[in-house]
């Protein structure tokens, strides 16, 4: 099964499906600046509604979830500058937003890691979007794109040596293109995206996880250690398909169809073989996921509190090396062994995930205590990592007065498989030598967000790992057997305009 076969099926629906909308039987997408003559009708209509009907539709409304306001921005802190002198405000009511994201950050392990080291890395994230509705009368579609430009050198590459990157943003130095996508809404209920997309942006993700700066907290090390070139996600997206249904308000479930390789195979590092985002590969095994949501507490009138539980899967259709066998079913460590990992057909995943508030202060929606947990397992004969867990508790408004700021202390854990356990004994076994065995790896972070002005944060940050790299040998010094336990301090700054 190819996605080449797949992607190109989807993007013919995606535009005959837009051209559908565009031109609906009323002719309402024809021109929608002119006032459409049965509006008196309609209000007519309106009026001669039964007041019990009137009353409960008003009632369902209010019952309704607030909308999520835009997240604050440090242009309300620039004075005309932050409007650039009404012209943003002028794209806006045309249908087109822009935004702009820096994270900057200063990182160092005191102690552990292949050796000690401070670094700098920053990405600056452009996004444009477009509500093709009111910018060129397309009902019922959107654009979306957005880039990095990323500099600066990763702590966990070249000083730590974890599997759980110490930094979200963490990449090799580049500029390149994330997503590129078009949306079109079927009704209210069902939406198809098409185009480069990450996996990152929708699935697996815990609202409260999102504060903590280690990459494992957004799109988790199982995924990201097992699929090819890390998966779909920063900062490698790919061509794919999501298909959005949320049959209630309370129900959402998704489905992606990706490219199952977004940088090709090749022996150097992915982000290499795709350095600019701009591969747009479609011949790869593809990719599946999907993932349903269930959301409950949320009216504002709820007795409880919100939460949120996810329970997914996801299927790779390419071929993946055993972690111990060879094509012969040989130890890989045999002398007698040809090297050559068994292909084994397919991979697969499941995952499950809950955000939950347990303390709420009275007269807000946001401040106070959440927790989180994810959990996902893999199979054992073809991963490097097979079980993963993590988990944390947020708290926003902690500090009285300093109601934006948020508190938080998360743990993740990621097992590695007991084919590749078994790979290193054998090692042991065929050479005579001892070397340390894999077994996991863990990190316990803990930080404090504060705001100081709307759009713009500082983030302290300390983080402890466990057996880096999953108990391996320091690469950089052998003699001194395994990479040890590392401390890592850092401060992060966040600007978003």
């Amino acid at each position: 099964m190819r996605a080449s076969l797949i992607i190109p099926f989807l993007l013919g629906a995606l535009t005959l499906g837009g051209s559908a909308f565009a031109a609906d039987k009323d002719g309402e997408g024809k021109n929608t600046h002119v006032q459409k003559p049965k509006a008196k009708t309609e209000k007519s209509q309106k009026t001669k509604r039964p007041k019990k009907a009137k009353k409960k539709e008003e009632k369902k409304e209010e019952e309704k979830p607030a909308a999520s306001s835009a997240p604050p921005s440090i242009a309300s802190s620039l004075g005309p500058l932050g409007n650039l002198w009404g012209a943003r405000t002028a794209l806006e009511k045309a249908g087109v937003t822009s935004s702009f994201i820096y994270i900057g950050e200063v990182l160092g392990n005191s102690t552990g890691g292949m050796r000690q080291g401070t670094i700098y890395e920053g990405a600056l994230q452009g996004i444009l979007d477009a509500d093709l509705d009111k910018l060129v009368g397309w009902h019922g579609a959107s654009f979306h794109a957005s880039a990095y430009q990323i500099h600066g050198h990763g702590l966990s590459r070249f000083y730590v040596g974890n599997l759980m990157s110490v930094s979200g943003i963490e990449a090799l130095p580049s500029t390149r293109l994330y997503e590129l996508w078009l949306e079109q809404k079927l009704g209210d209920k069902v939406a198809l995206r098409v185009g480069q997309l990450g996996a990152d942006t929708e699935f697996v993700i815990s609202q409260y996880a999102t504060l903590f700066l280690n990459t494992t907290f957004g799109f988790p090390s199982i995924m990201a250690n097992d699929l090819p070139s890390g998966g779909p996600t920063y900062p490698l997206a790919t061509p794919g398909v999501r298909l959005k249904l949320t049959p209630s308000d309370n129900v959402t479930i998704l489905a992606g169809l990706f490219d199952g390789n977004p940088a090709g195979p090749g022996p150097n590092d992915p982000q290499r073989r795709n350095h600019t985002g701009l591969a747009f590969r479609t011949s790869d095994p593809p990719f599946v996921i999907g993932e349903v949501q269930y959301a409950y507490n949320q009216d504002k009138d709820a007795k409880g509190l919100p939460g949120t539980f996810k329970f997914g899967g996801w299927h790779h259709f390419g071929r993946f090396a055993d972690q111990r066998f060879d094509i012969i079913g040989l130890p890989l460590a045999d002398p007698r062994s040809s090297g050559r990992p068994n292909q084994l057909l397919g991979d697969s995943g499941v995952y499950v995930l809950i955000d939950q508030m347990l303390y709420r202060k009275e007269g807000t929606t946001d401040q106070g205590i959440g927790v989180f947990a994810r959990a996902s397992a893999s199979p054992n004969d073809r991963n490097l990592v097979s079980f993963y867990i993590d988990g944390g508790l947020t708290w926003k408004g902690m500090i009285p007065g300093r109601e934006n700021d948020t508190f938080g202390i998360s743990f993740a854990y990621s097992r590695i498989s007991d084919a590749a356990r078994g790979f290193d004994r054998d090692v042991e076994f065929f050479t005579s030598i001892g070397r340390p065995i894999r077994s996991s790896e863990a990190v316990v972070e803990v930080t404090y967000q504060a705001e100081i002005v709307p759009g713009w944060t500082i983030q302290p940050d300390f983080q402890y790992v466990f057996r880096p790299g999953g108990n391996i040998t320091n690469p950089r010094d052998p003699a001194a057997g395994r990479i040890k336990d590392a401390a890592v301090f850092g401060l992060r700054t966040t600007i978003r305009y």
